[in-house]
């Protein structure tokens, strides 16, 4: 490591000390620098012209009149008088000049109250959850969440509380300055500097009246400087953010600007914009915020010490994977061996183990082919339809209570047969979106009675079947994406009119009336929102009976840049630990993909092969990145984010009851279910049970993945060590230990056999041995030895998690 380390340092030296012999060489953006008031700020890039690395923080500045504007040492360029100078950098011999013009000091426009009161808010974060943006403010002032609404605010700092928070004739014994500073006791702490940027606008908008501004132009857009941006190990970037507004003007806002990391483990930035990396290698995405707007800054940090040859490849996963992995200098794992593969693909696609017959069967088996042909049994058998239309009633909120057990079982059984039949993707959504009728009819009507109100539907469909999560956009613009309240508003409207009555046995029927239901009103301007889908136009309702319907078009629609999208990155996350988004529901411009293009790929590829789930999962499923083992190949620093191994992954509650029963040769009896029912077919998601509790069966309340919970903990290991159920499993007077104690079979045989039933694979020589000694510490007790042998794999990680 410590080589390692020395050779980065070398490489980063390098590039610091390197003395082209044109001076020319050095680049300084912006190329030149115009400051138009007292408050004004320039934040500049530095870098030599062949090198990427950011020299920003290791340049010398000097201003050639001081008088004029002065430079910090972090390249950031500040006005003192009107006029005009000169910016000099060095690096080495490299020497740059960057010509600056202030002007707008002598009679400087008045402080806008929306473009830069506002940012200083934001950028402090007091109208965040945590101060004064929650819902009942904080010591009595309030401030809307994230500057939704900007007169409210005005009149919070201006005129509530009798104008005690500005005292404009004396701008420095405001409390808004007093306590902003530190200067009096502030629940929230010092967020001002007195010599800083912040504290001396919001000081000029005191002195010049506290006023709220007269058409300053909207903010359009904001963009980052870099884009992208390659770090050595424990490398630095700055970033530079400029607005532009509706008259094209374009102006420096770094230090307005507020910023995150998706990833702060790899690259985290600090509230200059100054992006530190760390020595892990991988992707980080710097997000950036500022008046509502939203852009980023995609970090990699590669390994340079690496070298391994490029696997082979089975399709178009693997070249997309390998791609990503060579230029992050991590290498890929080994192909994982025949047991590891049969397992993992066993409890991923059908949710159930196989059996020690079916691993000694596949063990056997030289085929070349046989991995790609065990996909397709598996894919055809009747466990697939059972799995995941278990793992559908999940995400489609078929919660017992809130549906009646009638409309529980009417979904299950629908959801069933659509996997069963591989009905495709788009057919299986827009029967949903459009469904009506009897909620105890085979179908999935039930879904309206979850979900009964316009803007909850809206909500739960947009993160279910696009990956957006709008809800945010309810209350206040959307932090993170582009999505306003009038979005959220818009694309409600396509289920109002949705409604319930009495059906004449004594159920509920789903029924719509959508020519008398007007648009929703924005709830703060109180005017009609027109009916629009995400980022399109209005919809023409013109003879529309069901909105729904509409939406359903928009949604199937190959052009929709979300639907393929949104349900390739779900099937990802369920095959590969992880989403190419996380979370796999959030996906949007700033929350980027680790690797881009195989999701552009994917959802091509899904969209080519006509939403055929099936088609999709054997693509995943055949490609090497889904067989590598799962060990990393010799690296000790981890990749979490790069699917170079196959990450392990807890097993569901009901898969691993299922699995228990399974081994011990014991099935589950489920209260009011017949004998044979399995965890994976139970439609009772309130069906009592401190297993499925414990290890995270999900209530059903929401429509996200998250609901479902894989963390280990205490109460599992005890459950699964010390349980009387799980207890009585193991040892039953008709349970496998029983039987294979009366059987010929020899304790070496015996222990084969309950490893391939558990595990997959045969035990190896040292798991051998340590077994063997259970059958001779009990003598004439074979049975309790291999209760023993039992016992121990049920409680190892490696039976209760999917690698």
């Amino acid at each position: 490591m410590l080589s390692t380390r020395f050779c980065h340092l070398c490489v980063l030296l390098c590039f610091a000390f390197a003395r082209p012999a044109n001076a020319q060489e050095l680049k300084v953006s912006p190329s030149a620098i115009a400051l138009d008031n007292p408050e004004a700020t320039q934040q500049v890039l530095v870098r030599a012209a062949k090198n990427p690395l950011d020299l920003t923080r290791q340049a010398k500045y000097a201003t050639l009149d001081p008088k004029i504007a002065v430079v910090d040492a972090a390249g950031l360029v500040q006005p003192r008088s009107e006029g005009k100078t000169t910016l000099v950098v060095k690096h080495g011999a490299l020497e740059t000049k960057i010509p600056i013009e202030v002007s707008g000091l002598t009679a400087p426009k008045a402080v806008d109250f929306e473009t830069q009161v506002i940012p200083v808010f934001s950028k402090n974060g007091c109208n965040t959850g945590g101060c004064h943006g929650k819902a009942e403010g904080r010591a009595g002032f309030k401030l809307s969440i994230f500057a939704f609404d900007i007169p409210g605010d005005y009149n919070a700092v201006v005129k509530d509380a009798r104008g005690r928070r500005i005292f404009p004739a004396a701008p420095e014994s405001s409390l808004l300055l007093l306590k902003g500073a530190g200067l009096i006791a502030h629940g929230g702490g010092k967020k001002l500097n007195v010599d800083g940027l912040h504290y001396q606008r919001l000081r000029r908008w005191l002195r010049e009246g506290a006023q709220f501004g007269k058409d300053a132009p909207a903010i359009t857009g904001i963009e980052v400087e870099p884009r992208e941006q390659v770090l050595g190990f424990d490398g630095s970037q700055q970033l530079r953010v400029t607005a532009i507004d509706a008259n094209g003007k374009r102006f420096c806002v770094t230090q307005d600007a507020e910023y995150d990391s998706n990833a702060p483990a790899i690259a985290k930035p600090d509230e200059h914009g100054l992006v530190q990396g760390s020595s892990i290698p991988g992707q980080a995405a710097i997000l950036v915020r500022y008046m509502g707007h939203v852009n980023m800054c995609r970090v990699v940090i590669p390994r340079t010490d690496t070298k391994f040859a490029r696997p082979p490849e089975n399709n178009f996963v693997d070249k997309h994977a390998w791609d990503n992995l060579q230029r992050l200098g991590i290498a890929p794992a080994e192909l994982a061996d025949d047991a590891t593969f049969l397992r993992r693909v066993y409890l991923d696609v059908i949710g159930t183990l196989p059996t020690a017959a079916e691993a000694r069967a596949f063990h056997a088996d030289k085929a070349a082919d046989k991995r790609a042909k065990l996909i397709d049994r598996l894919l055809a058998r009747p466990e697939y339809a059972d799995y995941w239309a278990m793992r559908w009633s999940d995400l489609l909120r078929v919660d017992r209570d809130e549906v009646t057990p009638a409309g529980a079982v009417a979904m299950t059984r629908w959801l069933r047969k659509q996997f069963a039949e591989n009905t495709h993707y788009d057919e299986f959504v827009k029967t949903i979106l459009t469904a009506r009728g009897s909620i105890s009819a085979e179908g999935p009507a039930s879904i309206y009675k979850a979900l009964d109100k316009a803007e909850e539907i809206s909500q739960a469909f947009s993160q279910l079947f696009l990956g957006v999560r709008i809800s945010c956009a309810k209350c206040h613009h959307h932090p993170s994406d582009k999505w306003g309240q009038d979005d959220y508003f818009a694309l409600a409207g396509f289920f109002v009119g949705i409604g319930k009555k009495p059906s004449g046995g004594g159920g509920e029927v789903i029924v719509t009336n959508n020519k008398k239901s007007p648009e929703l009103k924005h709830p703060r301007t109180g005017k009609f929102v027109p009916v629009a889908a995400l980022g399109a136009e209005p919809a023409d309702l013109t003879g529309v009976s069901d909105r729904r319907a509409l939406f359903a078009r928009w949604l199937t629609t190959p052009e929709n840049p979300f639907f393929a999208r949104a349900l390739v990155n779900r099937v990802w996350a369920h095959y590969f630990s992880r989403g190419l988004v996380e979370p796999l529901d959030d996906m949007r411009a700033t929350n980027p993909a680790t690797i881009e293009p195989l999701l552009e790929d994917l959802a091509k590829h899904f969209r080519d092969v006509k939403y055929d789930l099936k088609a999709l999962t054997r693509t995943l499923l055949n490609s090497r990145l889904y067989q590598l083992a799962n060990q990393p190949a010799g690296s000790k620093v981890p990749d979490d984010q790069n699917f170079s191994y196959a990450a392990p992954k807890a097993i569901p509650a009901e898969v691993l009851l299922d699995a228990i029963s399974q081994v011990t040769g014991v099935p589950e009896k489920f209260n009011g279910f017949p004998d044979g029912y399995r965890a994976i077919q139970i439609w009772d998601n309130r069906m009592p049970s401190y297993f499925f509790r414990i290890f995270g069966r999900p209530v059903r309340a929401t429509v996200c993945e998250c609901e479902r919970s894989s963390e280990p903990s205490i109460a599992q290991a005890l459950h699964l060590m010390n349980s009387e159920a799980v207890t009585a499993k193991i040892g039953s007077r008709d349970g496998a230990a029983r039987k294979l104690a009366r059987s010929k079979m020899t304790p070496t045989e015996i222990i084969d056999e309950i490893y391939l039933g558990a595990l997959s694979r045969f035990p190896n020589e040292k798991e051998r041995s340590a077994m063997l000694r259970f059958f001779a510490e009990a003598g004439d007790d074979r049975q309790g030895a291999i209760e023993d042998v039992i016992w121990a794999l049920l409680n190892s990680r490696s039976f209760v998690c999917n690698y």
